[in-house]
């Protein structure tokens, strides 16, 4: 394998390029009507597709909401993040709580209803 990335669907690109540029330091690489191409700046490994829901390359199984999957974020700091989704008004499902494994982790959802577990090494 040479690469893996995950695509988001989203039905309003520039609110959602908004949303993981502000809360979580991603840099636009590719930008367009239909695709925008993030990467974190500091390990350009790290890459996340935005992608218009409705567009023709969507295969038709994802166009629906979407349930099952979603997405990990480890950062250096999950109360950090938690201050700074409060701030932008970001849907929280679950605030950072310790878990049993040693890690801190919340639940959000990005603008398009997207699940993502924002999680960060925890020291008691």
């Amino acid at each position: 394998m040479n690469r893996l990335f995950a695509n988001i669907c989203s039905f309003n690109l520039g609110k959602a390029k908004r949303f993981y540029t502000e809360l979580f330091g991603f840099q636009v690489k590719y930008d367009s009507d239909w695709f925008v191409h993030l990467c974190d700046p500091a390990n350009g490994s790290l890459e996340l597709g935005l992608i218009a829901k409705n567009h023709e390359l969507v295969p038709e199984l994802a166009r629906g909401q979407s349930s099952g999957i979603y997405i990990t974020l480890v950062v250096d700091d999950v109360d950090l993040v938690y201050r700074k989704a409060q701030e932008l008004k970001v849907k929280i499902i679950d605030p950072p709580t310790p878990t049993f494994y040693g890690q801190k982790r919340m639940l959000l959802q990005d603008p398009d209803g997207s699940l993502l577990d924002v999680s960060s090494l925890y020291n008691a």
